[in-house]
């Protein structure tokens, strides 16, 4: 309520501020940019007067306000990469609206330069740093792993960014976990974003509007995350006409439909995915089993969303997305006397989020948000043993379920407040309701004594109010300046925490400037994790009164250069070059030896708290990035490149003494280039290049036991005292380098009412054997009677991976 009053009361202070400060001789221009032929909302396109520095973006549902003094003939341009250009002149004696529609334009000619001004906002006048957009057309055009476009995988290709293990999602953004990366989709927060285990995301390109990655220099209006915020935005739907697209891969399909409700008024969009992995294996599980059984894997995802417009003032969006992961086993054998069993492991997200814009004048738009967000993991097994006892047949039953999650409940208000062209202000306020099971264990066992253990759910309440504005103060200086206050509370416990923001550039020259920036960042949820990978079996878990936030503080530096003179070999390049420094602290890895499972035995398992089996400690990370970036011609792409050091430091790992994460990674390259041949075929390729992965491996073993001649390897296993390994210090092993090409080529045709594309490509083109784990293993000596030797061995997952899809638009 006091949140409520207060966005009322501030409110009302700025709409009279509003008033008050327009005087006679200066108008606002306000409205919508869309694009032409779907009335889809463009996110970000650059709205000036040519030939100056005074201009304006468009906010996230396409608005745009700019402040002008009265004149009888004005010239607006509106330019957004990917799109024709469009300029418009008016008279300016009263406040106006002017609604845009923009052209998709075609890539294959360079964008003509008019004003001085390339087709989108230039890098080097911008005052944010560490942040980086790819267009969804340039994700659909990039080799992918089993023909699947993924949008997680595109970003693993940008300098800061490290990827995980072979193949998969894994974000490690600046030394963070995966837990630190803020990622959300249409306001709502998605917190496991892999399908197969981590080698897809749960992203479906064909559904997505937009995809933005921030690295540091964070805006206030973002928080609760210290390493990145990854934005995504849903196309809302096709307003005009009913189109659709889709694919069918090696693995899976998908489709996508969106069309007019009401024509101009309202649309809807419905996108769905499925992998079939199951249904080619089952023919070969069947084969294989004495009985009846049934195995396999498949996901499955989900996206829609639907929006009506009341009006120039009022605009209604519902957007959701589920999605699930299933891999399950079961048995039935046909004899009478037999055991049946069936086992599974399932995950999966739902969000759901409805939004209400409101104009309550030409300068100050509001959202409105109701979100909701879940993830849930399960892991069950049963088992059924029929045996006789003389006449009867006896059976025994062994159930498991294992289950962990998180649910949210969100209320988001945000303002924009343009009140001139220097300044572009932003305030708002969110709190969430997080409900946490971080272990729920059902056991029953007849030969046994049946008993039921579930840890209570963890119910807490995290919320943040925020001030932003983009100030231009001079023609050179640009100021990004912010304040959040974040607060978190677990039953009496509270933690008030204020956030500072800064990001600004100065501009030396035309089309070249430097930047610096800092932020400080809290986080309120912690992802306990075994491996880092991000699995599902890992547990979110909130900050209590043992467990405090986590926080890191990041100070950036760097320049950034747009190269835009026409007839230059470097034409439409930018460039930025960065230099970063950040420290973190109370982030938490388990205790060695420790589980994610918290069943002990009936007498301990209520007794046993998450917070037992953690340690919380320090990190420091600190680096450079370089990124060579070109969005439009025949010829697009990037080349990026990281130097960076990451250490952790926990009291109870490692003797307390500093150690590599184990994606601390020294040096990464990626190379990604683009061309379009002819309007009927594109080629692609990447490269990537990386330090191996710190890795902990024994040095040595040894039986603790007396010498056994005899034994049995069962008996080495379970009677007589095991072979214990000797390791060094924490993760002091590196894994061989990593590198990679794929390379993919498209053919388009355009039919009559539709257009399709084949599409080949390969993964690992010239079969680098890549680390995936490694493990001791025995190795018998080349002579009879020669003593065996202890190796360290590597295996590989992914050779070479050719894949081919077909995919359609209509």
């Amino acid at each position: 309520m006091k949140h409520t009053l207060l966005s009322l009361s501030i409110l009302f202070l700025f709409e009279l501020s509003a008033t008050a400060q327009n005087p006679a001789n200066r108008y606002t221009v306000s409205g919508y940019v869309r694009e032409k032929g779907s009335q889809e909302a463009l996110i970000g396109v650059n709205v000036y007067l040519p030939g100056t520095s005074t201009g304006t973006t468009t906010n996230t549902y396409g608005f745009y306000s700019l402040t002008l003094p009265a004149q009888d003939s004005v010239t607006l341009a509106f330019s957004f990469v990917g799109y024709e250009s469009v300029q418009e002149t008016r008279a300016l004696r009263r406040n106006s609206e002017l609604n845009i529609l923009l052209t998709p334009g075609r890539l294959l000619s360079e964008v003509t330069v008019t004003g001085n001004r390339t087709s989108e906002e230039k890098v080097s006048e911008s005052a944010r740093m560490s942040t980086i957009d790819v267009p969804i057309n340039q994700i659909k055009k990039i080799p992918a792993f089993l023909g699947e476009k993924d949008v997680l995988k595109v970003l693993q290709l940008m300098p800061g960014v490290q990827k995980g293990s072979e193949g998969s999602t894994g974000i490690y953004v600046r030394g963070g976990g995966p837990d630190q990366n803020l990622v959300i989709m249409d306001d709502a927060v998605v917190y496991n974003a892999n399908h197969l285990f981590g080698f897809f995301s749960v992203f479906n390109g064909d559904a997505l509007k937009s995809v933005e990655l921030i690295k540091g220099g964070f805006p206030a209006r973002y928080g609760g995350r210290l390493s990145s915020v990854i934005e995504m935005n849903m196309k809302e739907g096709n307003k005009e006409k009913l189109h659709g697209e889709g694919g069918i891969g090696l693995i899976a399909s998908r489709l996508t439909l969106e069309g007019p409700i009401q024509k101009g008024k309202s649309s809807f969009l419905i996108s769905g995915r499925r992998t079939y992995l199951d249904l080619l294996a089952r023919p070969l599980i069947r084969a294989e089993s004495k009985g009846e059984a049934m195995a396999g894997y498949f996901f499955y995802d989900l996206n829609a969303k639907v929006n009506y417009d009341f009006g120039r003032k009022d605009k209604v969006y519902l957007s959701g997305y589920f999605g699930r992961d299933k891999f399950f086993a079961r048995e039935t054998p046909k004899k009478e006397q037999s055991d049946k069993t069936s086992a599974g492991l399932f995950w999966g997200n739902g969000t759901g989020t409805l939004r209400w814009n409101h104009l309550f004048s030409e300068k100050l738009f509001s959202n409105a948000s109701l979100i909701f967000s879940n993830y849930t993991f399960q892991i069950f097994s049963d088992q059924e043993s029929t045996r006789r006892t003389g006449a009867d047949l006896e059976t025994e039953t062994f159930q498991l379920r294992y289950n962990s999650g998180i649910r949210d409940f969100s209320v988001k208000y945000d303002l924009d407040y343009y009140p001139n062209p220097k300044h572009s202000v932003r305030f708002g306020v969110q709190t969430t309701h997080h409900k946490f099971t971080p272990s729920a264990i059902v056991l029953k066992d007849t030969e046994a004594e049946q008993f039921r253990t579930e840890v209570d759910a963890i119910r807490v309440q995290e919320s943040g109010v925020y001030a932003e504005d983009t100030w231009k103060p001079t023609d050179r200086w640009r100021v990004n300046a912010g304040f959040r206050l974040s607060h978190f509370q677990h039953k009496a416990v509270n933690y008030f925490r204020p956030e500072p923001r800064l990001s600004t550039a100065f501009i030396l020259k035309p089309d070249f400037s430097v930047k610096a920036s800092y932020a400080l960042m809290n986080q309120y949820v912690h992802l306990l994790s075994n491996t880092g990978i991000g699995l599902p079996t890992d547990l979110w878990v909130p900050t209590t009164d043992r467990i405090k936030p986590q926080q890191s503080q990041q100070l950036a530096a760097g320049f950034a250069k747009d190269f835009t003179k026409a007839g230059s070999l470097f034409r439409n390049l930018t460039l930025t070059v960065e230099g970063y420094y950040k420290t973190m602290k109370n982030i938490i890895n388990y205790r060695e030896g420790a589980s994610f499972l918290l069943i002990d035995d009936p007498e301990s398992a209520n007794k046993v708290r998450w917070e037992d089996n953690v340690t919380a400690g320090k990190g420091w990370s600190y680096g450079g990035e370089f990124l060579l970036q070109k969005k439009v011609g025949r010829f697009s792409g990037w080349l990026g490149y990281t130097l960076s050091w990451t250490q952790w430091q926990f009291p109870e790992l490692n003797f307390g003494k500093k150690f590599f994460p184990r994606y601390d990674r020294r040096h990464d390259i990626s190379v990604v280039g683009i061309y379009e041949l002819s309007p009927r075929i594109t080629l692609s390729g990447t490269w990537v290049y990386g330090t191996g992965n710190a890795l902990t491996v024994p040095l040595a073993e040894y039986a603790s036991g007396p010498h056994q001649p005899n034994r049995t390897r069962f008996n080495n296993l379970f009677l007589y005292s095991p072979t214990v390994n000797d390791y060094s210090a924490k993760n002091s092993f590196r894994a061989e380098p990593y590198h990679r090409m794929d390379f993919g080529i498209q053919f388009h045709k355009k039919k009559r009412h539709h257009e399709r594309t084949w599409e080949f490509s390969v993964y690992n083109l010239y079969n680098r054997r890549n680390p995936f784990f490694y493990s001791l293993e025995n190795k018998s000596g080349e002579k009879p009677g020669a003593p065996s030797t202890t190796v360290l061995k590597r295996y590989s997952v992914f050779p070479v991976v050719p894949s081919f899809s077909y995919n359609f638009k209509f």
